[in-house]
């Protein structure tokens, strides 16, 4: 189930997803960036993406950061170590 929160101080902001998938974010940000680029939005559509986009980016930067927390804490023996960077490979 996916929740949809509002600002509190503005019904004008973009929902924040609160149970989304890291992946379905991830995706939708990937949409969003490509329908931006396209440059064939209306105005408000842009704005409305933009906003959008914010809130899932904020989102997946959250989860990242909560799985190295964990991946820290799983780690030998507690200690903290550096995580190397993700390389995707496709």
């Amino acid at each position: 189930m996916t929740k949809h929160l509002t600002h509190p101080t503005s019904k004008l902001l973009a929902p924040i997803v609160i149970d989304l998938a890291f992946e379905a974010a991830v995706s939708e940000l990937e949409t969003i960036v490509s329908q931006m680029e396209s440059k064939q939005l209306p105005l408000q559509d842009t704005l409305a993406a933009f906003k959008r986009g914010t809130a899932l980016l904020q989102h997946c930067q959250k989860t990242l950061a909560e799985v190295e927390q964990q991946v820290r804490i799983l780690s030998d023996d507690g200690k903290t170590q550096e995580l190397q960077a993700y390389q995707d490979h496709d």
